[in-house]
């Protein structure tokens, strides 16, 4: 039976891998346009401190993902549209989930998701590329208007420390003080006083501290960042808030799972993911002070806790900031994970076809996060998301 091609987001190339080996042969077109062959080869984008240098090699990684994933017969009886996003990878284990879960319910909507990180994120959906955007930054001023962009929270995530650390059985204890000294290459020992002072009970090894950060564009370090910028003063002024901070000290990990791979290889280091990393990879993560001086370990509960203290009682601040927020129980390094969507669009079909997707995320998708080990939205907020998701057209 004759195949139909999948309807693909604007401006992303269509592209069949014809072999492996030292490259792809790749038939590339617009859709419905001549094919064009050519002989490339890719390699993994190194880290780099700007994101810019990056942006024709990563788009062409997106395109090249998201359609392979495409190539085999679907068997549509109509044209099939494929919404494309990508962005942040703290999330990307949730959005495969739901690509997952999602594409079970018709061939005729499906959903692709690539993480390239936030900044790179909120690049492409403001040129036009994709459909839907994912990161933890919130959108400048500058961003919206000119994008034409809003953001919406799709779940709520946390920010752990982890460490290698063996024979330490504890669960280690940091203020974002000491976060922001050891980040800050000022902290260079496992058994400083620092450290010692708000862990008297552990045994900490003679170990040097070997920093692992993320590098620039990344949505885990506008979270970090924030909350170092809110609980010292030191790192305010020398770093600041940013998905792109200039850590002084430490070796890259360029996605969240290498992250999560490179603390659990080598001794003594340290670093930062989305809790579900941690969890799943069995990394030991800290308790981490928040604003009421209480150490607190993230979960479910923890970090809805911050969402709470924030939001409440009008729920209805899409864009807040999460971190270092009031209360006993609140995990302080929280935030939203937000999707970046555009206003209006050309298209009434894939506007209808996105609109499907976001009730589905906001409905089925809140419970698959929660199944996962996310918080999901509380009702409050969910429901005035929902509102708001289905007044875009």
């Amino acid at each position: 039976m004759a195949q139909k091609r999948s309807s693909l987001a604007p401006s992303f190339l269509s592209l069949r891998r014809a072999a492996w080996g030292d490259g792809f042969l790749l038939v590339a077109n617009k859709v419905g346009g001549p094919a064009m062959k050519t002989k490339a080869k890719f390699s993994t984008p190194m880290a780099s401190k700007r994101s810019s240098g990056r942006s024709s090699v990563l788009l062409v990684w997106l395109t090249l993902v998201v359609v392979i994933g495409l190539c085999h017969p679907l068997g549509f009886a109509q044209e099939a549209i494929v919404l494309v996003g990508s962005g942040s990878s703290v999330p990307a284990p949730l959005y495969n989930k739901w690509a997952q879960e999602y594409n079970k319910r018709t061939s005729g909507i499906q959903m692709k998701y690539v993480p390239l990180g936030t900044s790179e994120g909120i690049k492409q959906i403001s040129k036009g590329s994709g459909d839907f955007g994912a990161g933890e930054a919130q959108l400048t001023a500058a961003e919206r208007k000119e994008g034409n962009l809003i953001e919406l929270p799709a779940v709520l995530i946390g920010i752990v420390p982890i460490y290698n650390l063996p024979g330490v059985h504890t669960e280690l204890r940091f203020s974002g003080e000491l976060l922001a000294d050891i980040f800050l290459g000022q902290v260079k020992t496992w058994n400083a006083s620092q450290i010692a002072k708000l862990n008297p009970d552990a045994s900490l090894p003679s170990l040097p501290i070997k920093v692992i950060y993320r590098p620039a564009g990344k949505g885990s370090n506008y979270v970090f960042s924030e909350f170092l910028s809110k609980t010292s003063s030191k790192f305010r002024t020398q770093i600041g808030t940013s998905p792109s901070p200039n850590w002084p000290v430490g070796a890259p990990a360029e996605r969240s799972s290498d992250m999560a791979d490179k603390v659990k290889s080598e001794t003594g280091s340290i670093g930062y993911v989305e809790a579900q990393y941690a969890v799943k990879a069995n990394i030991p993560n800290g308790m981490v002070q928040n604003a009421a001086g209480k150490y607190v370990k993230a979960s479910p509960e923890t970090i809805k806790a911050a969402c709470h203290a924030v939001e409440a009682p009008a729920w209805d601040k899409f864009s807040a900031s999460l971190s270092n927020a009031p209360g006993a129980d609140a995990f302080p390094i929280t935030s939203f994970t937000w999707l970046y969507l555009r206003t209006t669009s050309s298209d009434p079909r894939r506007a209808a076809a996105l609109v499907d997707l976001l009730n589905w995320i906001f409905t089925d998708g809140q419970r698959i996060a929660l199944e996962d080990g996310y918080a999901e939205l509380p009702p409050p907020l969910l429901s005035k998301v929902k509102t708001k998701a289905s007044s875009l057209h």
